[in-house]
């Protein structure tokens, strides 16, 4: 059974009104990861980001033009996903996600700016809480909503706080990956409670994102860490807007995650004759590396980088390099039906799985992630198994992925 309550994973720190100066000039990765020089080839024209959260208010001046469709999966929102959702700083967190991955900012040098400003969103409403819909279900037909609704890639800023995810998510997740769709997930972060990288950024084929300080460390607070990281981004001393017309300012890898996918959206548009595969390949093959190891256990590929990503001569790939969903799907289930069947007694009952959502990060692995992510997952498969038959698992939902 799965309990659901509503707590923040990108938890803003509200401050008091600001010049609309004073918030662009906060926005130092515009700079420092190669944003700014790579709107010189493309500001990310035609490229649809779906931000599945908690509804963004498309009424905000620095996102005026920029939601061009929507809906709600909670049974609670407006038709179309743009009324906010969830009780206090819940409410605010989609409105601050879509800000910084495709914001046009209030004016020429103020508000809130996207890493691709001429993108266009997709809002998908959803809420997490006691007596709300299956949080595993909502996220399930959002993912699919998007991609049958012309998403070219998915924002989710959110976390299960688990490593594992429901079979009703191999379905939706699939969907994305046989029709092209970028799909980018948060780490989640230590500092909300998220111990270790969870699902959907353990996913084969997501793009995890991880979280760095303004030196480029890993977040001890703001980020969680995990071989399955693909590349970090900032997480702290963020600023976003907010509903109703206003800013705050917050840290989580809930900030981190739009501004990679508005980098992806950069790439789309640079490079639309690239797949999804592609698209992944080159962002994290012009990341940063953080340290002489690539992947590294704590940084993944490196510290994104904007202006390699769209200008950088890149080889290509034929599959993703960060694994494949549908590959994962026919070792993984396969092998987890027998090892259940086996150990249940007959008739077998059905075991129940949650969701919550958040981002953190412990400790670190080995290896590269090619190479590990695979045997980790079939390992991981039978460990869960074993683990369901001993306690029923009863998970919280966090709709941001960040912390005070």
């Amino acid at each position: 059974m799965l309990v659901a309550v509503v707590a923040p994973a990108a938890a803003p720190v509200h401050a008091p009104a600001a010049r609309a100066d004073a918030v662009r000039d906060q926005q130092y990765w515009l700079d420092e990861y190669g944003i700014r020089e790579a709107w010189g080839v493309t500001r990310g024209e035609g490229v649809v980001i779906a931000i599945i959260d908690s509804g963004v208010d498309a009424g905000h001046p620095d996102l005026a033009g920029a939601v061009i469709g929507g809906t709600d999966v909670s049974g609670r929102g407006a038709a179309d996903g743009t009324r906010p959702l969830g009780a206090g700083r819940s409410s605010t967190h989609a409105t601050m996600v879509a800000s910084l991955a495709a914001g046009r900012g209030s004016g020429p040098g103020s508000g809130v700016i996207g890493a691709a400003p001429a993108a266009s969103i997709l809002t998908i409403s959803l809420v997490f809480g006691p007596g709300e819909r299956s949080g595993d279900d909502q996220i399930a037909e959002a993912v699919r909503w998007a991609v049958d609704n012309g998403a070219d890639i998915i924002s989710l800023s959110l976390t299960r706080n688990r490593i594992d995810w429901p079979e009703s998510w191999d379905t939706a997740f699939l969907h994305a990956e046989e029709n092209d769709v970028v799909v980018i997930a948060a780490a989640g972060n230590r500092g909300s409670g998220t111990e270790q990288v969870s699902a959907p950024a353990t996913m084969p084929g997501v793009l995890a994102v991880g979280g760095v300080d303004r030196a480029g460390r890993a977040s001890d607070n703001a980020s969680s860490q995990g071989i399955t990281i693909g590349v970090m981004a900032p997480s702290e001393n963020l600023v976003g807007a907010v509903p109703g017309g206003g800013h705050s300012s917050w840290q989580g890898t809930s900030g981190a995650t739009p501004i990679v996918a508005g980098i992806a959206a950069l790439v789309r548009a640079a490079h639309p004759e690239l797949d999804a595969a592609n698209v992944v390949n080159r962002i994290i093959a012009t990341a940063r590396p953080a340290t002489g190891t690539v992947p590294d256990p704590l940084y993944g590929y490196g510290l994104v980088d904007a202006a390699a990503a769209v200008r950088a001569s890149v080889p290509a790939v034929t599959g993703n390099p960060l694994g494949s969903l549908s590959e994962w799907i026919t070792v993984h289930r396969r092998a987890e039906v027998p090892a259940l069947e086996s150990a249940l007694p007959a008739p077998r009952p059905a075991v129940g799985k949650a969701i919550a959502t958040g981002f953190g990060m412990p400790g670190s692995a080995l290896g590269p992630l090619e190479a590990v992510i695979p045997a980790l997952m079939v390992l991981v498969g039978t460990m869960t198994a074993l683990a369901t038959l001993a306690a029923a698992a009863v998970v919280r939902f966090v709709t941001r992925t960040g912390s005070e």
